[in-house]
């Protein structure tokens, strides 16, 4: 089989003024970034399309195919004659570059143009990087010429999309006066910064300014908050973030329109695409297929905790992504093996898929589980998984969109096409709007993952402290990073583990994001290089400029 750059390459793009054209926009509507990517207005809001959630069983080293499978079901729902769209993330370059590669499908499931999708796009990571790294300059200015806002600490922290582990902790300022006050900085990735969390939650222009002047930066000597606000600092950056926040259009292989547009993650973020790119699909299409980052745990739940709770939306139907082999792997297969036949470690490996169809239920959500096919796969494997989600009660629907695009993902289309006609009865969220924080924290750590207990740090502790002090903070939802391979803190606690002790090791307020973050073990805000990263295998052909190894 071809790679997937060799079939996005082979593939006829159709000009994106076309693919425009199906969601009813006219030509002058766009501003056109070459033939084939656009962004669109910002005027939308009147929803009348059906929204189905793409979330997934805990990540393995296997891979699961969670976008393949967004991807091919939006195609495969066309096929079947239904106005069917998109609503994805951008990738970060940290993962092109990285471990697990971009963000665009694979196989006759992708986006295109999958090279620029990946890479730069429309500059938008690039914007959101400039804005971050603006109200880091000038809190240092401030700092240099006077303090007379009297900041002792700063919290904000710079940003970069890479993967860098040496900027984890800086120290900014050094070589004489000429160059600013010393302190202690440290870089998160564009991925994980408030940023991108305020631009992917703003509703406008008008409340993309108002978030981004509430973002707290640091405290003063009385413990009061400096916010970006009091350093007039969000014009600026609103100015950088004005093209940013108008949502991209491109397509599929098959052309279908996609919506692309943010790009947080879910382990460390809220994992899931702009409000504005899912409202103007949801505007413009009959049908939204969108998803949410790793496990339907992380992703998944901020989806419903976070984003749904601050747009006003609701999923008509979830679907769930597994794969034989990553429950073999859950089951205690070695990677190396999971390609050979064992029905009874994929069934010792159900326990991840069977607690989060129960978390999904207790949301409320009608979820689909969707098998996605490997060559390996066989039938015994197959069957008994399907037995496994049926005694869990959910149905379970075999999809091959990898190797088949949309054709191989219309059974699963018919089935959620057949759910999303059912009545919609809302979000039963994890925990209400004015629980206080840490019965939030102990809502999802404790009912979503599993967890016996929920401990504090000390630092936790401090920063909780000032965030149970401030009302303002009262009804934000909190927003929970953790290592996406265990419902646990601990990355090899896999399947469904039990009696954990769920660590919290610090709290910050996001109060541009109008969001909690909860940092759960070990978990880091700026990623590093593995021993062998995706760079081993990039390459240019400096002759013709085409890319190679971009997965």
């Amino acid at each position: 089989m071809l790679s997937d750059v060799e079939i996005a390459r082979n593939a006829t793009p159709i000009p994106v003024t076309e693919i425009a054209a199906k969601l009813g926009y006219a030509a002058d509507d766009l501003e056109c970034y070459g033939k084939y990517k656009a962004k669109v207005p910002l005027a939308e809001g009147n929803k009348k399309a059906k929204l189905v959630l793409v979330t997934a069983m805990n990540p393995t080293p296997l891979g699961e195919g969670k976008t393949t499978v967004s991807i091919s079901l939006a195609d495969g729902m066309r096929r079947e004659g239904m106005n069917a769209c998109l609503a994805l993330r951008e990738p970060s370059l940290g993962p092109v570059f990285g471990i697990k590669g971009g963000a665009c499908g694979g196989g006759y499931a992708q986006i295109i143009p999958m090279e620029d999708i990946n890479l730069h796009f429309t500059g938008d990571f690039h914007a959101i990087t400039s804005a971050n790294n603006l109200l880091s300059a000038l809190i240092d200015n401030h700092i240099k010429f006077g303090n007379a806002l009297g900041i002792k600490e700063v919290i904000w922290r710079r940003c970069l999309d890479l993967n860098d582990r040496a900027l984890r902790v800086v120290e900014v300022g050094l070589g004489g006066s000429v160059n600013g006050v010393p302190r202690t900085d440290g870089f998160v990735i564009t991925a994980a910064s408030e940023i991108m969390a305020v631009l992917c939650l703003s509703s406008s222009l008008a409340d993309l300014k108002r978030r981004l002047g509430n973002i707290v930066v640091g405290y003063g000597a009385d413990g009061r908050e400096i916010r970006a606000r009091d350093l007039r600092a969000e014009e600026s950056m609103t100015v950088l973030l004005r093209d940013a926040l108008r949502p991209n259009l491109v397509q599929t292989l098959e052309g279908t329109p996609a919506y692309v547009h943010g790009g947080p993650f879910a382990n460390i973020a809220h994992g899931c695409n702009s409000i504005l790119a899912t409202r103007a699909a949801l505007t413009h299409a009959d049908y939204v297929v969108t998803e949410a980052g790793f496990g339907a745990e992380l992703g998944g739940e901020k989806f419903l905790d976070i984003k749904c709770r601050k747009a006003g939306l609701s999923p008509d139907c979830i679907v769930l992504v597994v794969t034989a082999r990553s429950l073999k792997f859950n089951g205690g297969v070695p990677k190396e093996h999971a390609s050979e036949e064992n029905v009874e470690a994929l069934k010792r490996g159900f326990s991840n898929v069977k607690r989060h169809l129960n978390n999904l239920k207790r949301f409320g959500s009608r979820v689909a589980v969707a098998i996605n096919r490997f060559a390996a796969d066989t039938d015994a494997e197959l069957d008994a998984l399907a037995a496994l989600c049926r005694e869990c009660g959910a149905e379970a629907v075999l999809t091959e969109g990898f190797a088949k695009g949309g054709e191989g993902a219309r059974t699963l289309a018919r089935k959620v096409a057949e759910m999303c006609a059912l009545e919609n009865n809302g979000v039963n969220y994890a925990y209400a709007d004015d629980d206080p924080v840490r019965a939030k924290i102990a809502a999802v750590a404790q009912g979503v993952y599993g967890a016996a207990d929920v401990t504090y740090s000390p630092l936790a502790l401090e920063h909780l402290a000032k965030i149970e002090s401030n009302p303002e903070y009262a009804r934000f939802p909190v927003c929970i990073a953790k290592t996406q391979y265990s419902f646990s803190c601990d990355e090899k606690a896999l399947g469904a583990p039990e009696d954990f002790v769920f660590e919290v090791r610090d709290v910050i307020p996001r109060a541009g994001a109008e969001f909690i973050v909860v940092i759960g073990g070990n978990m880091l805000l700026m990623p590093g290089l593995g021993a062998s990263p995706n760079t081993d295998r990039i390459t240019i052909d400096t002759e013709t400029g085409e890319i190679n190894g971009l997965m």
